[in-house]
């Protein structure tokens, strides 16, 4: 039995799982077009291999990596690269991300590459790590960080725990609870596979109580092995946060924009288990996942395999289309809390997306002013005084509200959903995030440009010595030579 510690805050949403909770998971045929963004992961975007009229076979590389932060991108299925071009991103800025177009040829054949590893956990760490960069495999709760980069924390950090995050606190998604359900033995496998790259001791399992039948059926897959524990807990918003996931279990506070890895944890979540399952074990790279698509707004609500570039439109369709008219319903990638709302329905599935969320349009609430009863600040999980920071937003004061923690806001929504005067703070937060990264970028390239232009001025300068040097040098020579000569 885990003990369990108590942390701060936190709120009790009604989870509305019963839309897909019972429904297995369906694999989704096959779209016209895939649409595969390049950049599916934090850091620099994947640089494209292929070109228009190449045929590609499932599997097959079509963007390499670039940096340490960074991950390859692989055919979903085989066919013929239509273009390489912008296509709309995975939220409601407009933004366009370069994308690669596939048009499927219906044979899904693999590439001759993929072939299934005889004994992975004899494998080792390094080797791991190194074939789960190669598949591609990101954080597949929503972070996206390359997991490879997570798995060799153990050469900078001393790690004792892997915790595996199977809370999926986020209302309405059930995408990780199926998994746990009908793959739990392919889960479990994975997960030990990163335990063994991690070199940890110990494996903590967390899954929230509202999915007894994933507790179950994990339990009865690990229990042989004894440094595997599954850990049952509380049901509550925003557990699913892995520092705060983290401090539940083993009493310890991640440091302020620190690693979890700085009080020797490291926390994966339960898809990404799955995923480097399927790499090890049969060689498969990252180019399908399990998506819910649930809400009012949706005739049939389904878990769904689908392959990473298939149109959100082609979900919708499959499950029977909306109940209301499009623009009378609001589509979020994700969940309501966490979710970021899509800009249309052609906007592609990528290896970040667990949930495809249909609401109803609600007409939105007036903002009033602020009353001061302090709900947000008991709300907030990370202790902050959201009321004080945004006060300071709406000055523009973006300095005072970094003293007070800003950079420390996980953006978990549980301020503004206790709100009773309906202030949209975590929509505050954003946008102060996005100015300062914005600020820096401005920076940062000011910087640049003033290196570059101090560099020039040096070049030249030494250009001009060595220029006045060699005439001085030549000079010397002729009277060198003058002298010699009478």
């Amino acid at each position: 039995m885990i003990k369990l510690f108590n942390i701060r805050g936190g709120i009790h949403p009604d989870d509305h799982k019963r839309f897909s909770a019972q429904q297995a998971i369906e694999s989704l045929p096959m779209p016209l077009l895939l649409h595969v963004p390049l950049q599916q992961h934090i850091g620099a975007i994947a640089e494209p291999l292929v070109q228009r009229g190449d045929q590609v076979k499932k599997g097959q590389l079509i963007a390499r990596h670039q940096g340490m932060v960074s991950a390859p991108v692989h055919a979903p299925t085989s066919g013929r690269i239509m273009g390489i071009g912008g296509y709309p991103a995975n939220h409601s800025s407009g933004l366009l991300v370069r994308t690669i177009t596939l048009k499927p040829d219906d044979e899904d054949t693999w590439a001759d590459n993929i072939q299934p590893i005889d004994d992975p956990l004899a494998l080792s760490p390094e080797d791991i790590a190194s074939k789960v960069a190669q598949a591609g495999i990101v954080g597949m709760g929503g972070a996206t960080f390359p997991a490879a980069v997570k798995l060799n924390l153990h050469k900078r950090y001393d790690l004792h725990t892997l915790v595996i995050n199977g809370a999926e606190c986020e209302p309405y998604l059930t995408c990780d609870d199926r998994l746990m359900q009908e793959h739990a033995e392919a889960v479990v496998d994975g997960v030990l596979l990163m335990a063994k790259a991690l070199k940890v001791e110990k494996i903590l399992f967390a899954i929230e109580n509202n999915k007894p039948q994933a507790q179950k059926s994990i339990a009865e897959a690990a229990h042989s092995h004894a440094h595997f524990k599954v850990v049952a807990l509380p049901t509550r918003y925003p557990l699913g946060s892995e520092k705060h996931l983290v401090q539940m279990l083993m009493g310890k506070e991640t440091p302020a924009r620190g690693l979890t890895a700085d009080i020797g944890a490291v926390v994966h979540n339960v898809s990404t288990a799955y995923a480097v399952h399927e790499a090890l074990r049969e060689g498969k790279p990252l180019i399908s996942r399990v998506v819910t698509v649930t809400g009012p707004a949706i005739k049939e609500a389904r878990n769904l395999r689908v392959l990473i570039g298939t149109p959100v439109s082609h979900l919708i369709q499959f499950c029977g289309g909306l109940t209301k008219k499009e623009d009378a319903v609001q589509l979020i990638s994700g969940g309501p809390m966490m979710g970021q709302p899509l800009s249309s329905t052609q906007v592609p599935i990528v290896k970040g997306s667990n949930g495809l969320l249909v609401l109803n349009q609600q007409p939105q609430k007036a903002e009033q002013a602020c009353i001061r009863c302090a709900s947000c600040v008991r709300a907030c999980p990370c202790g902050l005084t959201p009321l004080e920071m945004a006060a300071h937003i709406r000055r523009g004061s973006l300095d005072n509200s970094v003293k007070l923690g800003l950079l420390d806001c996980i953006s978990c929504g549980s301020c503004a959903y206790v709100c009773p005067a309906n202030i949209p703070l975590v929509q505050y937060f954003n946008y102060a995030k996005g100015e300062l990264a914005s600020r820096q970028r401005v920076q940062h390239k000011q910087q640049e440009t003033k290196r570059l232009a101090e560099a020039r001025t040096a070049r030249i300068e030494a250009l001009k010595k060595a220029r006045q040097e060699k005439m001085l040098q030549r000079k010397k020579e002729m009277q060198q030579q003058k002298q010699a000569s009478e």
